[in-house]
């Protein structure tokens, strides 16, 4: 297999979450040849850490039956703070790195051209190329989970700063003085309809005795009130979870009302944790939340869509967007 032919093309994508780093093979048409799947954790360090991103790359070429000899590139989507000018993952605190130069690492234990992006761009380049924004001009994405991310794939191209990603649609100021964020600012989104902002007000409704099979078959423990004990919560008739998230997915709705005025998106794609275990719930009250806050010019003028790649989304899209890379 040479890689000036076309028609054998193969590109690895890498995603590395904050739990999991994921491998994926694909060739030029993105059908999946092979993959990997390991755990990772910032007790790891980051030497471990590291060298375990790259024996699951060569592993799942090993289940693709292929070798770095037969890639064209290989691309990764990084959570935390990237330097897209330098090629460096400057933080990712879920983790514990810093410093990491990604690209110059991937290039050099793979031979290749490498490419990297932040993870929510490049789960959203992967749905606007080959999921629920396929054939858009202009795609956004919000994936609302432990955090709120967002990306946006414009004519292409994910749109991002000279230096580093955008679309920090979890950071955006909604309750004057409010709660304390995680970035060390007052009152972001992320403090209203972030899932931990979600299961911390869940915890408390249990304690309250106001979601009794909350408080019975999870506790009060936010760290194992998930997207899915909420889903089972709200099933066996928790009504006070299934109010909060409702409120709190309003709140998002009108922050994303908010960006459609600003950013004219042809497709609005949703994913992530909540959107998996309560996709109905989720859809319904973000479009209640965000149809009042569109303008009446740009009404109707976007298409808000569940995310259809799932796991696979971040991963894909990073291999799609090394293949735009190297390929142009």
């Amino acid at each position: 297999m040479t890689k000036t032919e076309s028609k054998k093309q193969v590109w690895l994508g890498l995603d590395l979450g904050g739990t999991k780093i994921l491998a994926e093979v694909y060739d030029q048409d993105f059908n999946l040849l092979g993959s990997k799947k390991r755990k990772t954790k910032a007790e790891l360090g980051q030497k471990e850490g590291l060298q375990r991103l790259l024996r699951t790359g060569q592993d799942a070429l090993e289940d693709a039956g292929l070798s770095p000899k037969d890639l064209n590139g290989v691309g990764i989507g990084c959570p935390g703070v990237l330097d897209l000018e330098k090629g460096n993952l400057k933080r990712a605190t879920n983790l514990g790195w810093e410093d990491v130069p990604i690209r110059d690492l991937l290039s050099k234990e793979f031979g290749v051209p490498a490419a990297e992006a932040n993870d929510v761009d490049a789960g959203t380049f992967g749905e606007a190329t080959h999921g629920a924004g396929k054939d858009a001009r202009c795609v956004l994405g919000v994936f609302p989970g432990t955090g709120i991310g967002g990306g946006m794939v414009y004519e292409g191209s994910i749109f991002r700063g000279k230096k580093g990603s955008c679309l920090e649609v979890g950071h955006m100021p909604v309750v004057e003085n409010g709660l304390l964020c995680g970035c060390g600012r007052r009152g972001c989104l992320e403090t209203v309809s972030g899932r931990l902002a979600i299961s911390a007000a869940a915890a408390v409704c249990a304690q309250r005795g106001e979601a009794p099979w909350l408080r019975e078959n999870v506790g009060t423990d936010i760290a194992n009130i998930r997207s899915g004990a909420l889903a089972k919560s709200i099933e066996n008739g928790d009504t006070a979870i299934e109010t909060l998230i409702r409120q709190a997915c309003e709140t998002l709705g009108s922050v994303m009302g908010g960006l459609i005025n600003v950013l004219a998106p042809d497709v609005l794609v949703v994913g992530g944790g909540l959107a998996d275990a309560l996709p109905d719930l989720l859809m319904e009250s973000i479009e209640q939340g965000m149809m009042p806050k569109i303008m009446e010019s740009l009404q109707g003028s976007c298409s808000l869509q569940l995310a259809t790649l799932g796991d696979h989304a971040t991963a894909l899209g990073a291999a799609a967007w090394a293949k735009k890379q190297v390929m142009g």
